[in-house]
């Protein structure tokens, strides 16, 4: 058996707080002991985030006390996570892995058509790109510019459209950019959480203004309260709201505001 990305984590403001972490992790290892389910103390970190208090935490491995090793980033699921909460780790990662699958295409096809070109890299290059992307959506353009780049060069492998500008590539092959498809998939989120197409409290995720009558567009404008941090506000229900707010009057169900959407942003020039 194994215990495989268990997590523990707290609110930490002072000492008091940091002693009641440690006091969970003595019970984590006790239950362990009980049930004969050993954590590897080697693999168990600690990450602070938000603070750089001088916190530490150990563990008990038989007869010996260790104290964790404190980390900056972590691996967590095929995602990177560091403790300023920037995907800019992330971004680099999965270009690494796409562009190292995209060479290797090269190397294995001379001829790539437009019929080819949509199965091969739907399949095996933008996933990823945009794996769990809803959690890591990049804020920094540099980021995004970095990810983009990747989509560039695989659409320049299609024979004859080497020379045209990018622009022109992607709408030959009938693909979005990929900016694009991350504010559509927000927006399309956004629009079965408030209309009750997801089984979760929308008023976990968006509140609502209090008079929506008489304001332009739709009947369900999202109220976009103050952050503290650029972080905060690349959140899935705070970087949407703008983007929402613009929309016209959404469709009955999911498909109809996929085309709704869509008709929109043609019509805008998008």
């Amino acid at each position: 058996m194994f215990a495989d990305d268990t997590k523990i984590w707290t609110k930490i403001k002072d000492t008091g707080d940091s002693d009641l972490l440690q006091q969970d992790l003595n019970t984590l290892m006790e239950w362990s002991k009980q049930w004969l389910l050993a954590f590897n103390t080697d693999k168990c970190n600690v990450m602070h985030i938000g603070h750089d208090l001088p916190m530490v935490y150990t563990m008990s491995d038989g007869n010996n006390t260790i104290q964790l090793k404190t980390i900056t980033v972590e691996k967590d699921l095929g995602v990177y996570t560091t403790n300023d909460l920037k995907p800019t780790e992330q971004c680099i990662q999965a270009a690494r892995k796409a562009q190292s699958v995209q060479a290797m295409i090269k190397r294995q096809f001379k001829i790539i058509d437009k019929e080819d070109f949509g199965i091969i890299y739907k399949t095996y290059v933008r996933p990823h790109l945009e794996y769990c992307i809803q959690a890591w959506s990049p804020k920094l353009q540099k980021d995004k510019i970095l990810l983009e780049k990747v989509q560039r060069r695989a659409t320049r492998m299609v024979k004859g459209f080497k020379k045209l500008p990018c622009e022109t590539r992607l709408t030959k092959l009938g693909i979005y950019s990929l900016e694009r498809r991350r504010i559509r998939g927000d927006l399309i989120e956004t629009f079965k959480i408030l209309t009750g197409r997801e089984h979760v409290n929308h008023s976990k995720f968006f509140e609502l203004p209090d008079v929506t009558s008489g304001l332009r567009g739709h009947s369900l404008k999202l109220f976009k309260p103050r952050c503290r941090t650029t972080v905060r506000q690349n959140f899935f229900s705070l970087r949407i709201v703008n983007e929402w707010n613009k929309l016209p009057q959404e469709g009955s169900s999911v498909n109809m505001f996929k085309n709704r959407l869509d008709r929109h942003w043609q019509d805008m020039g998008i």
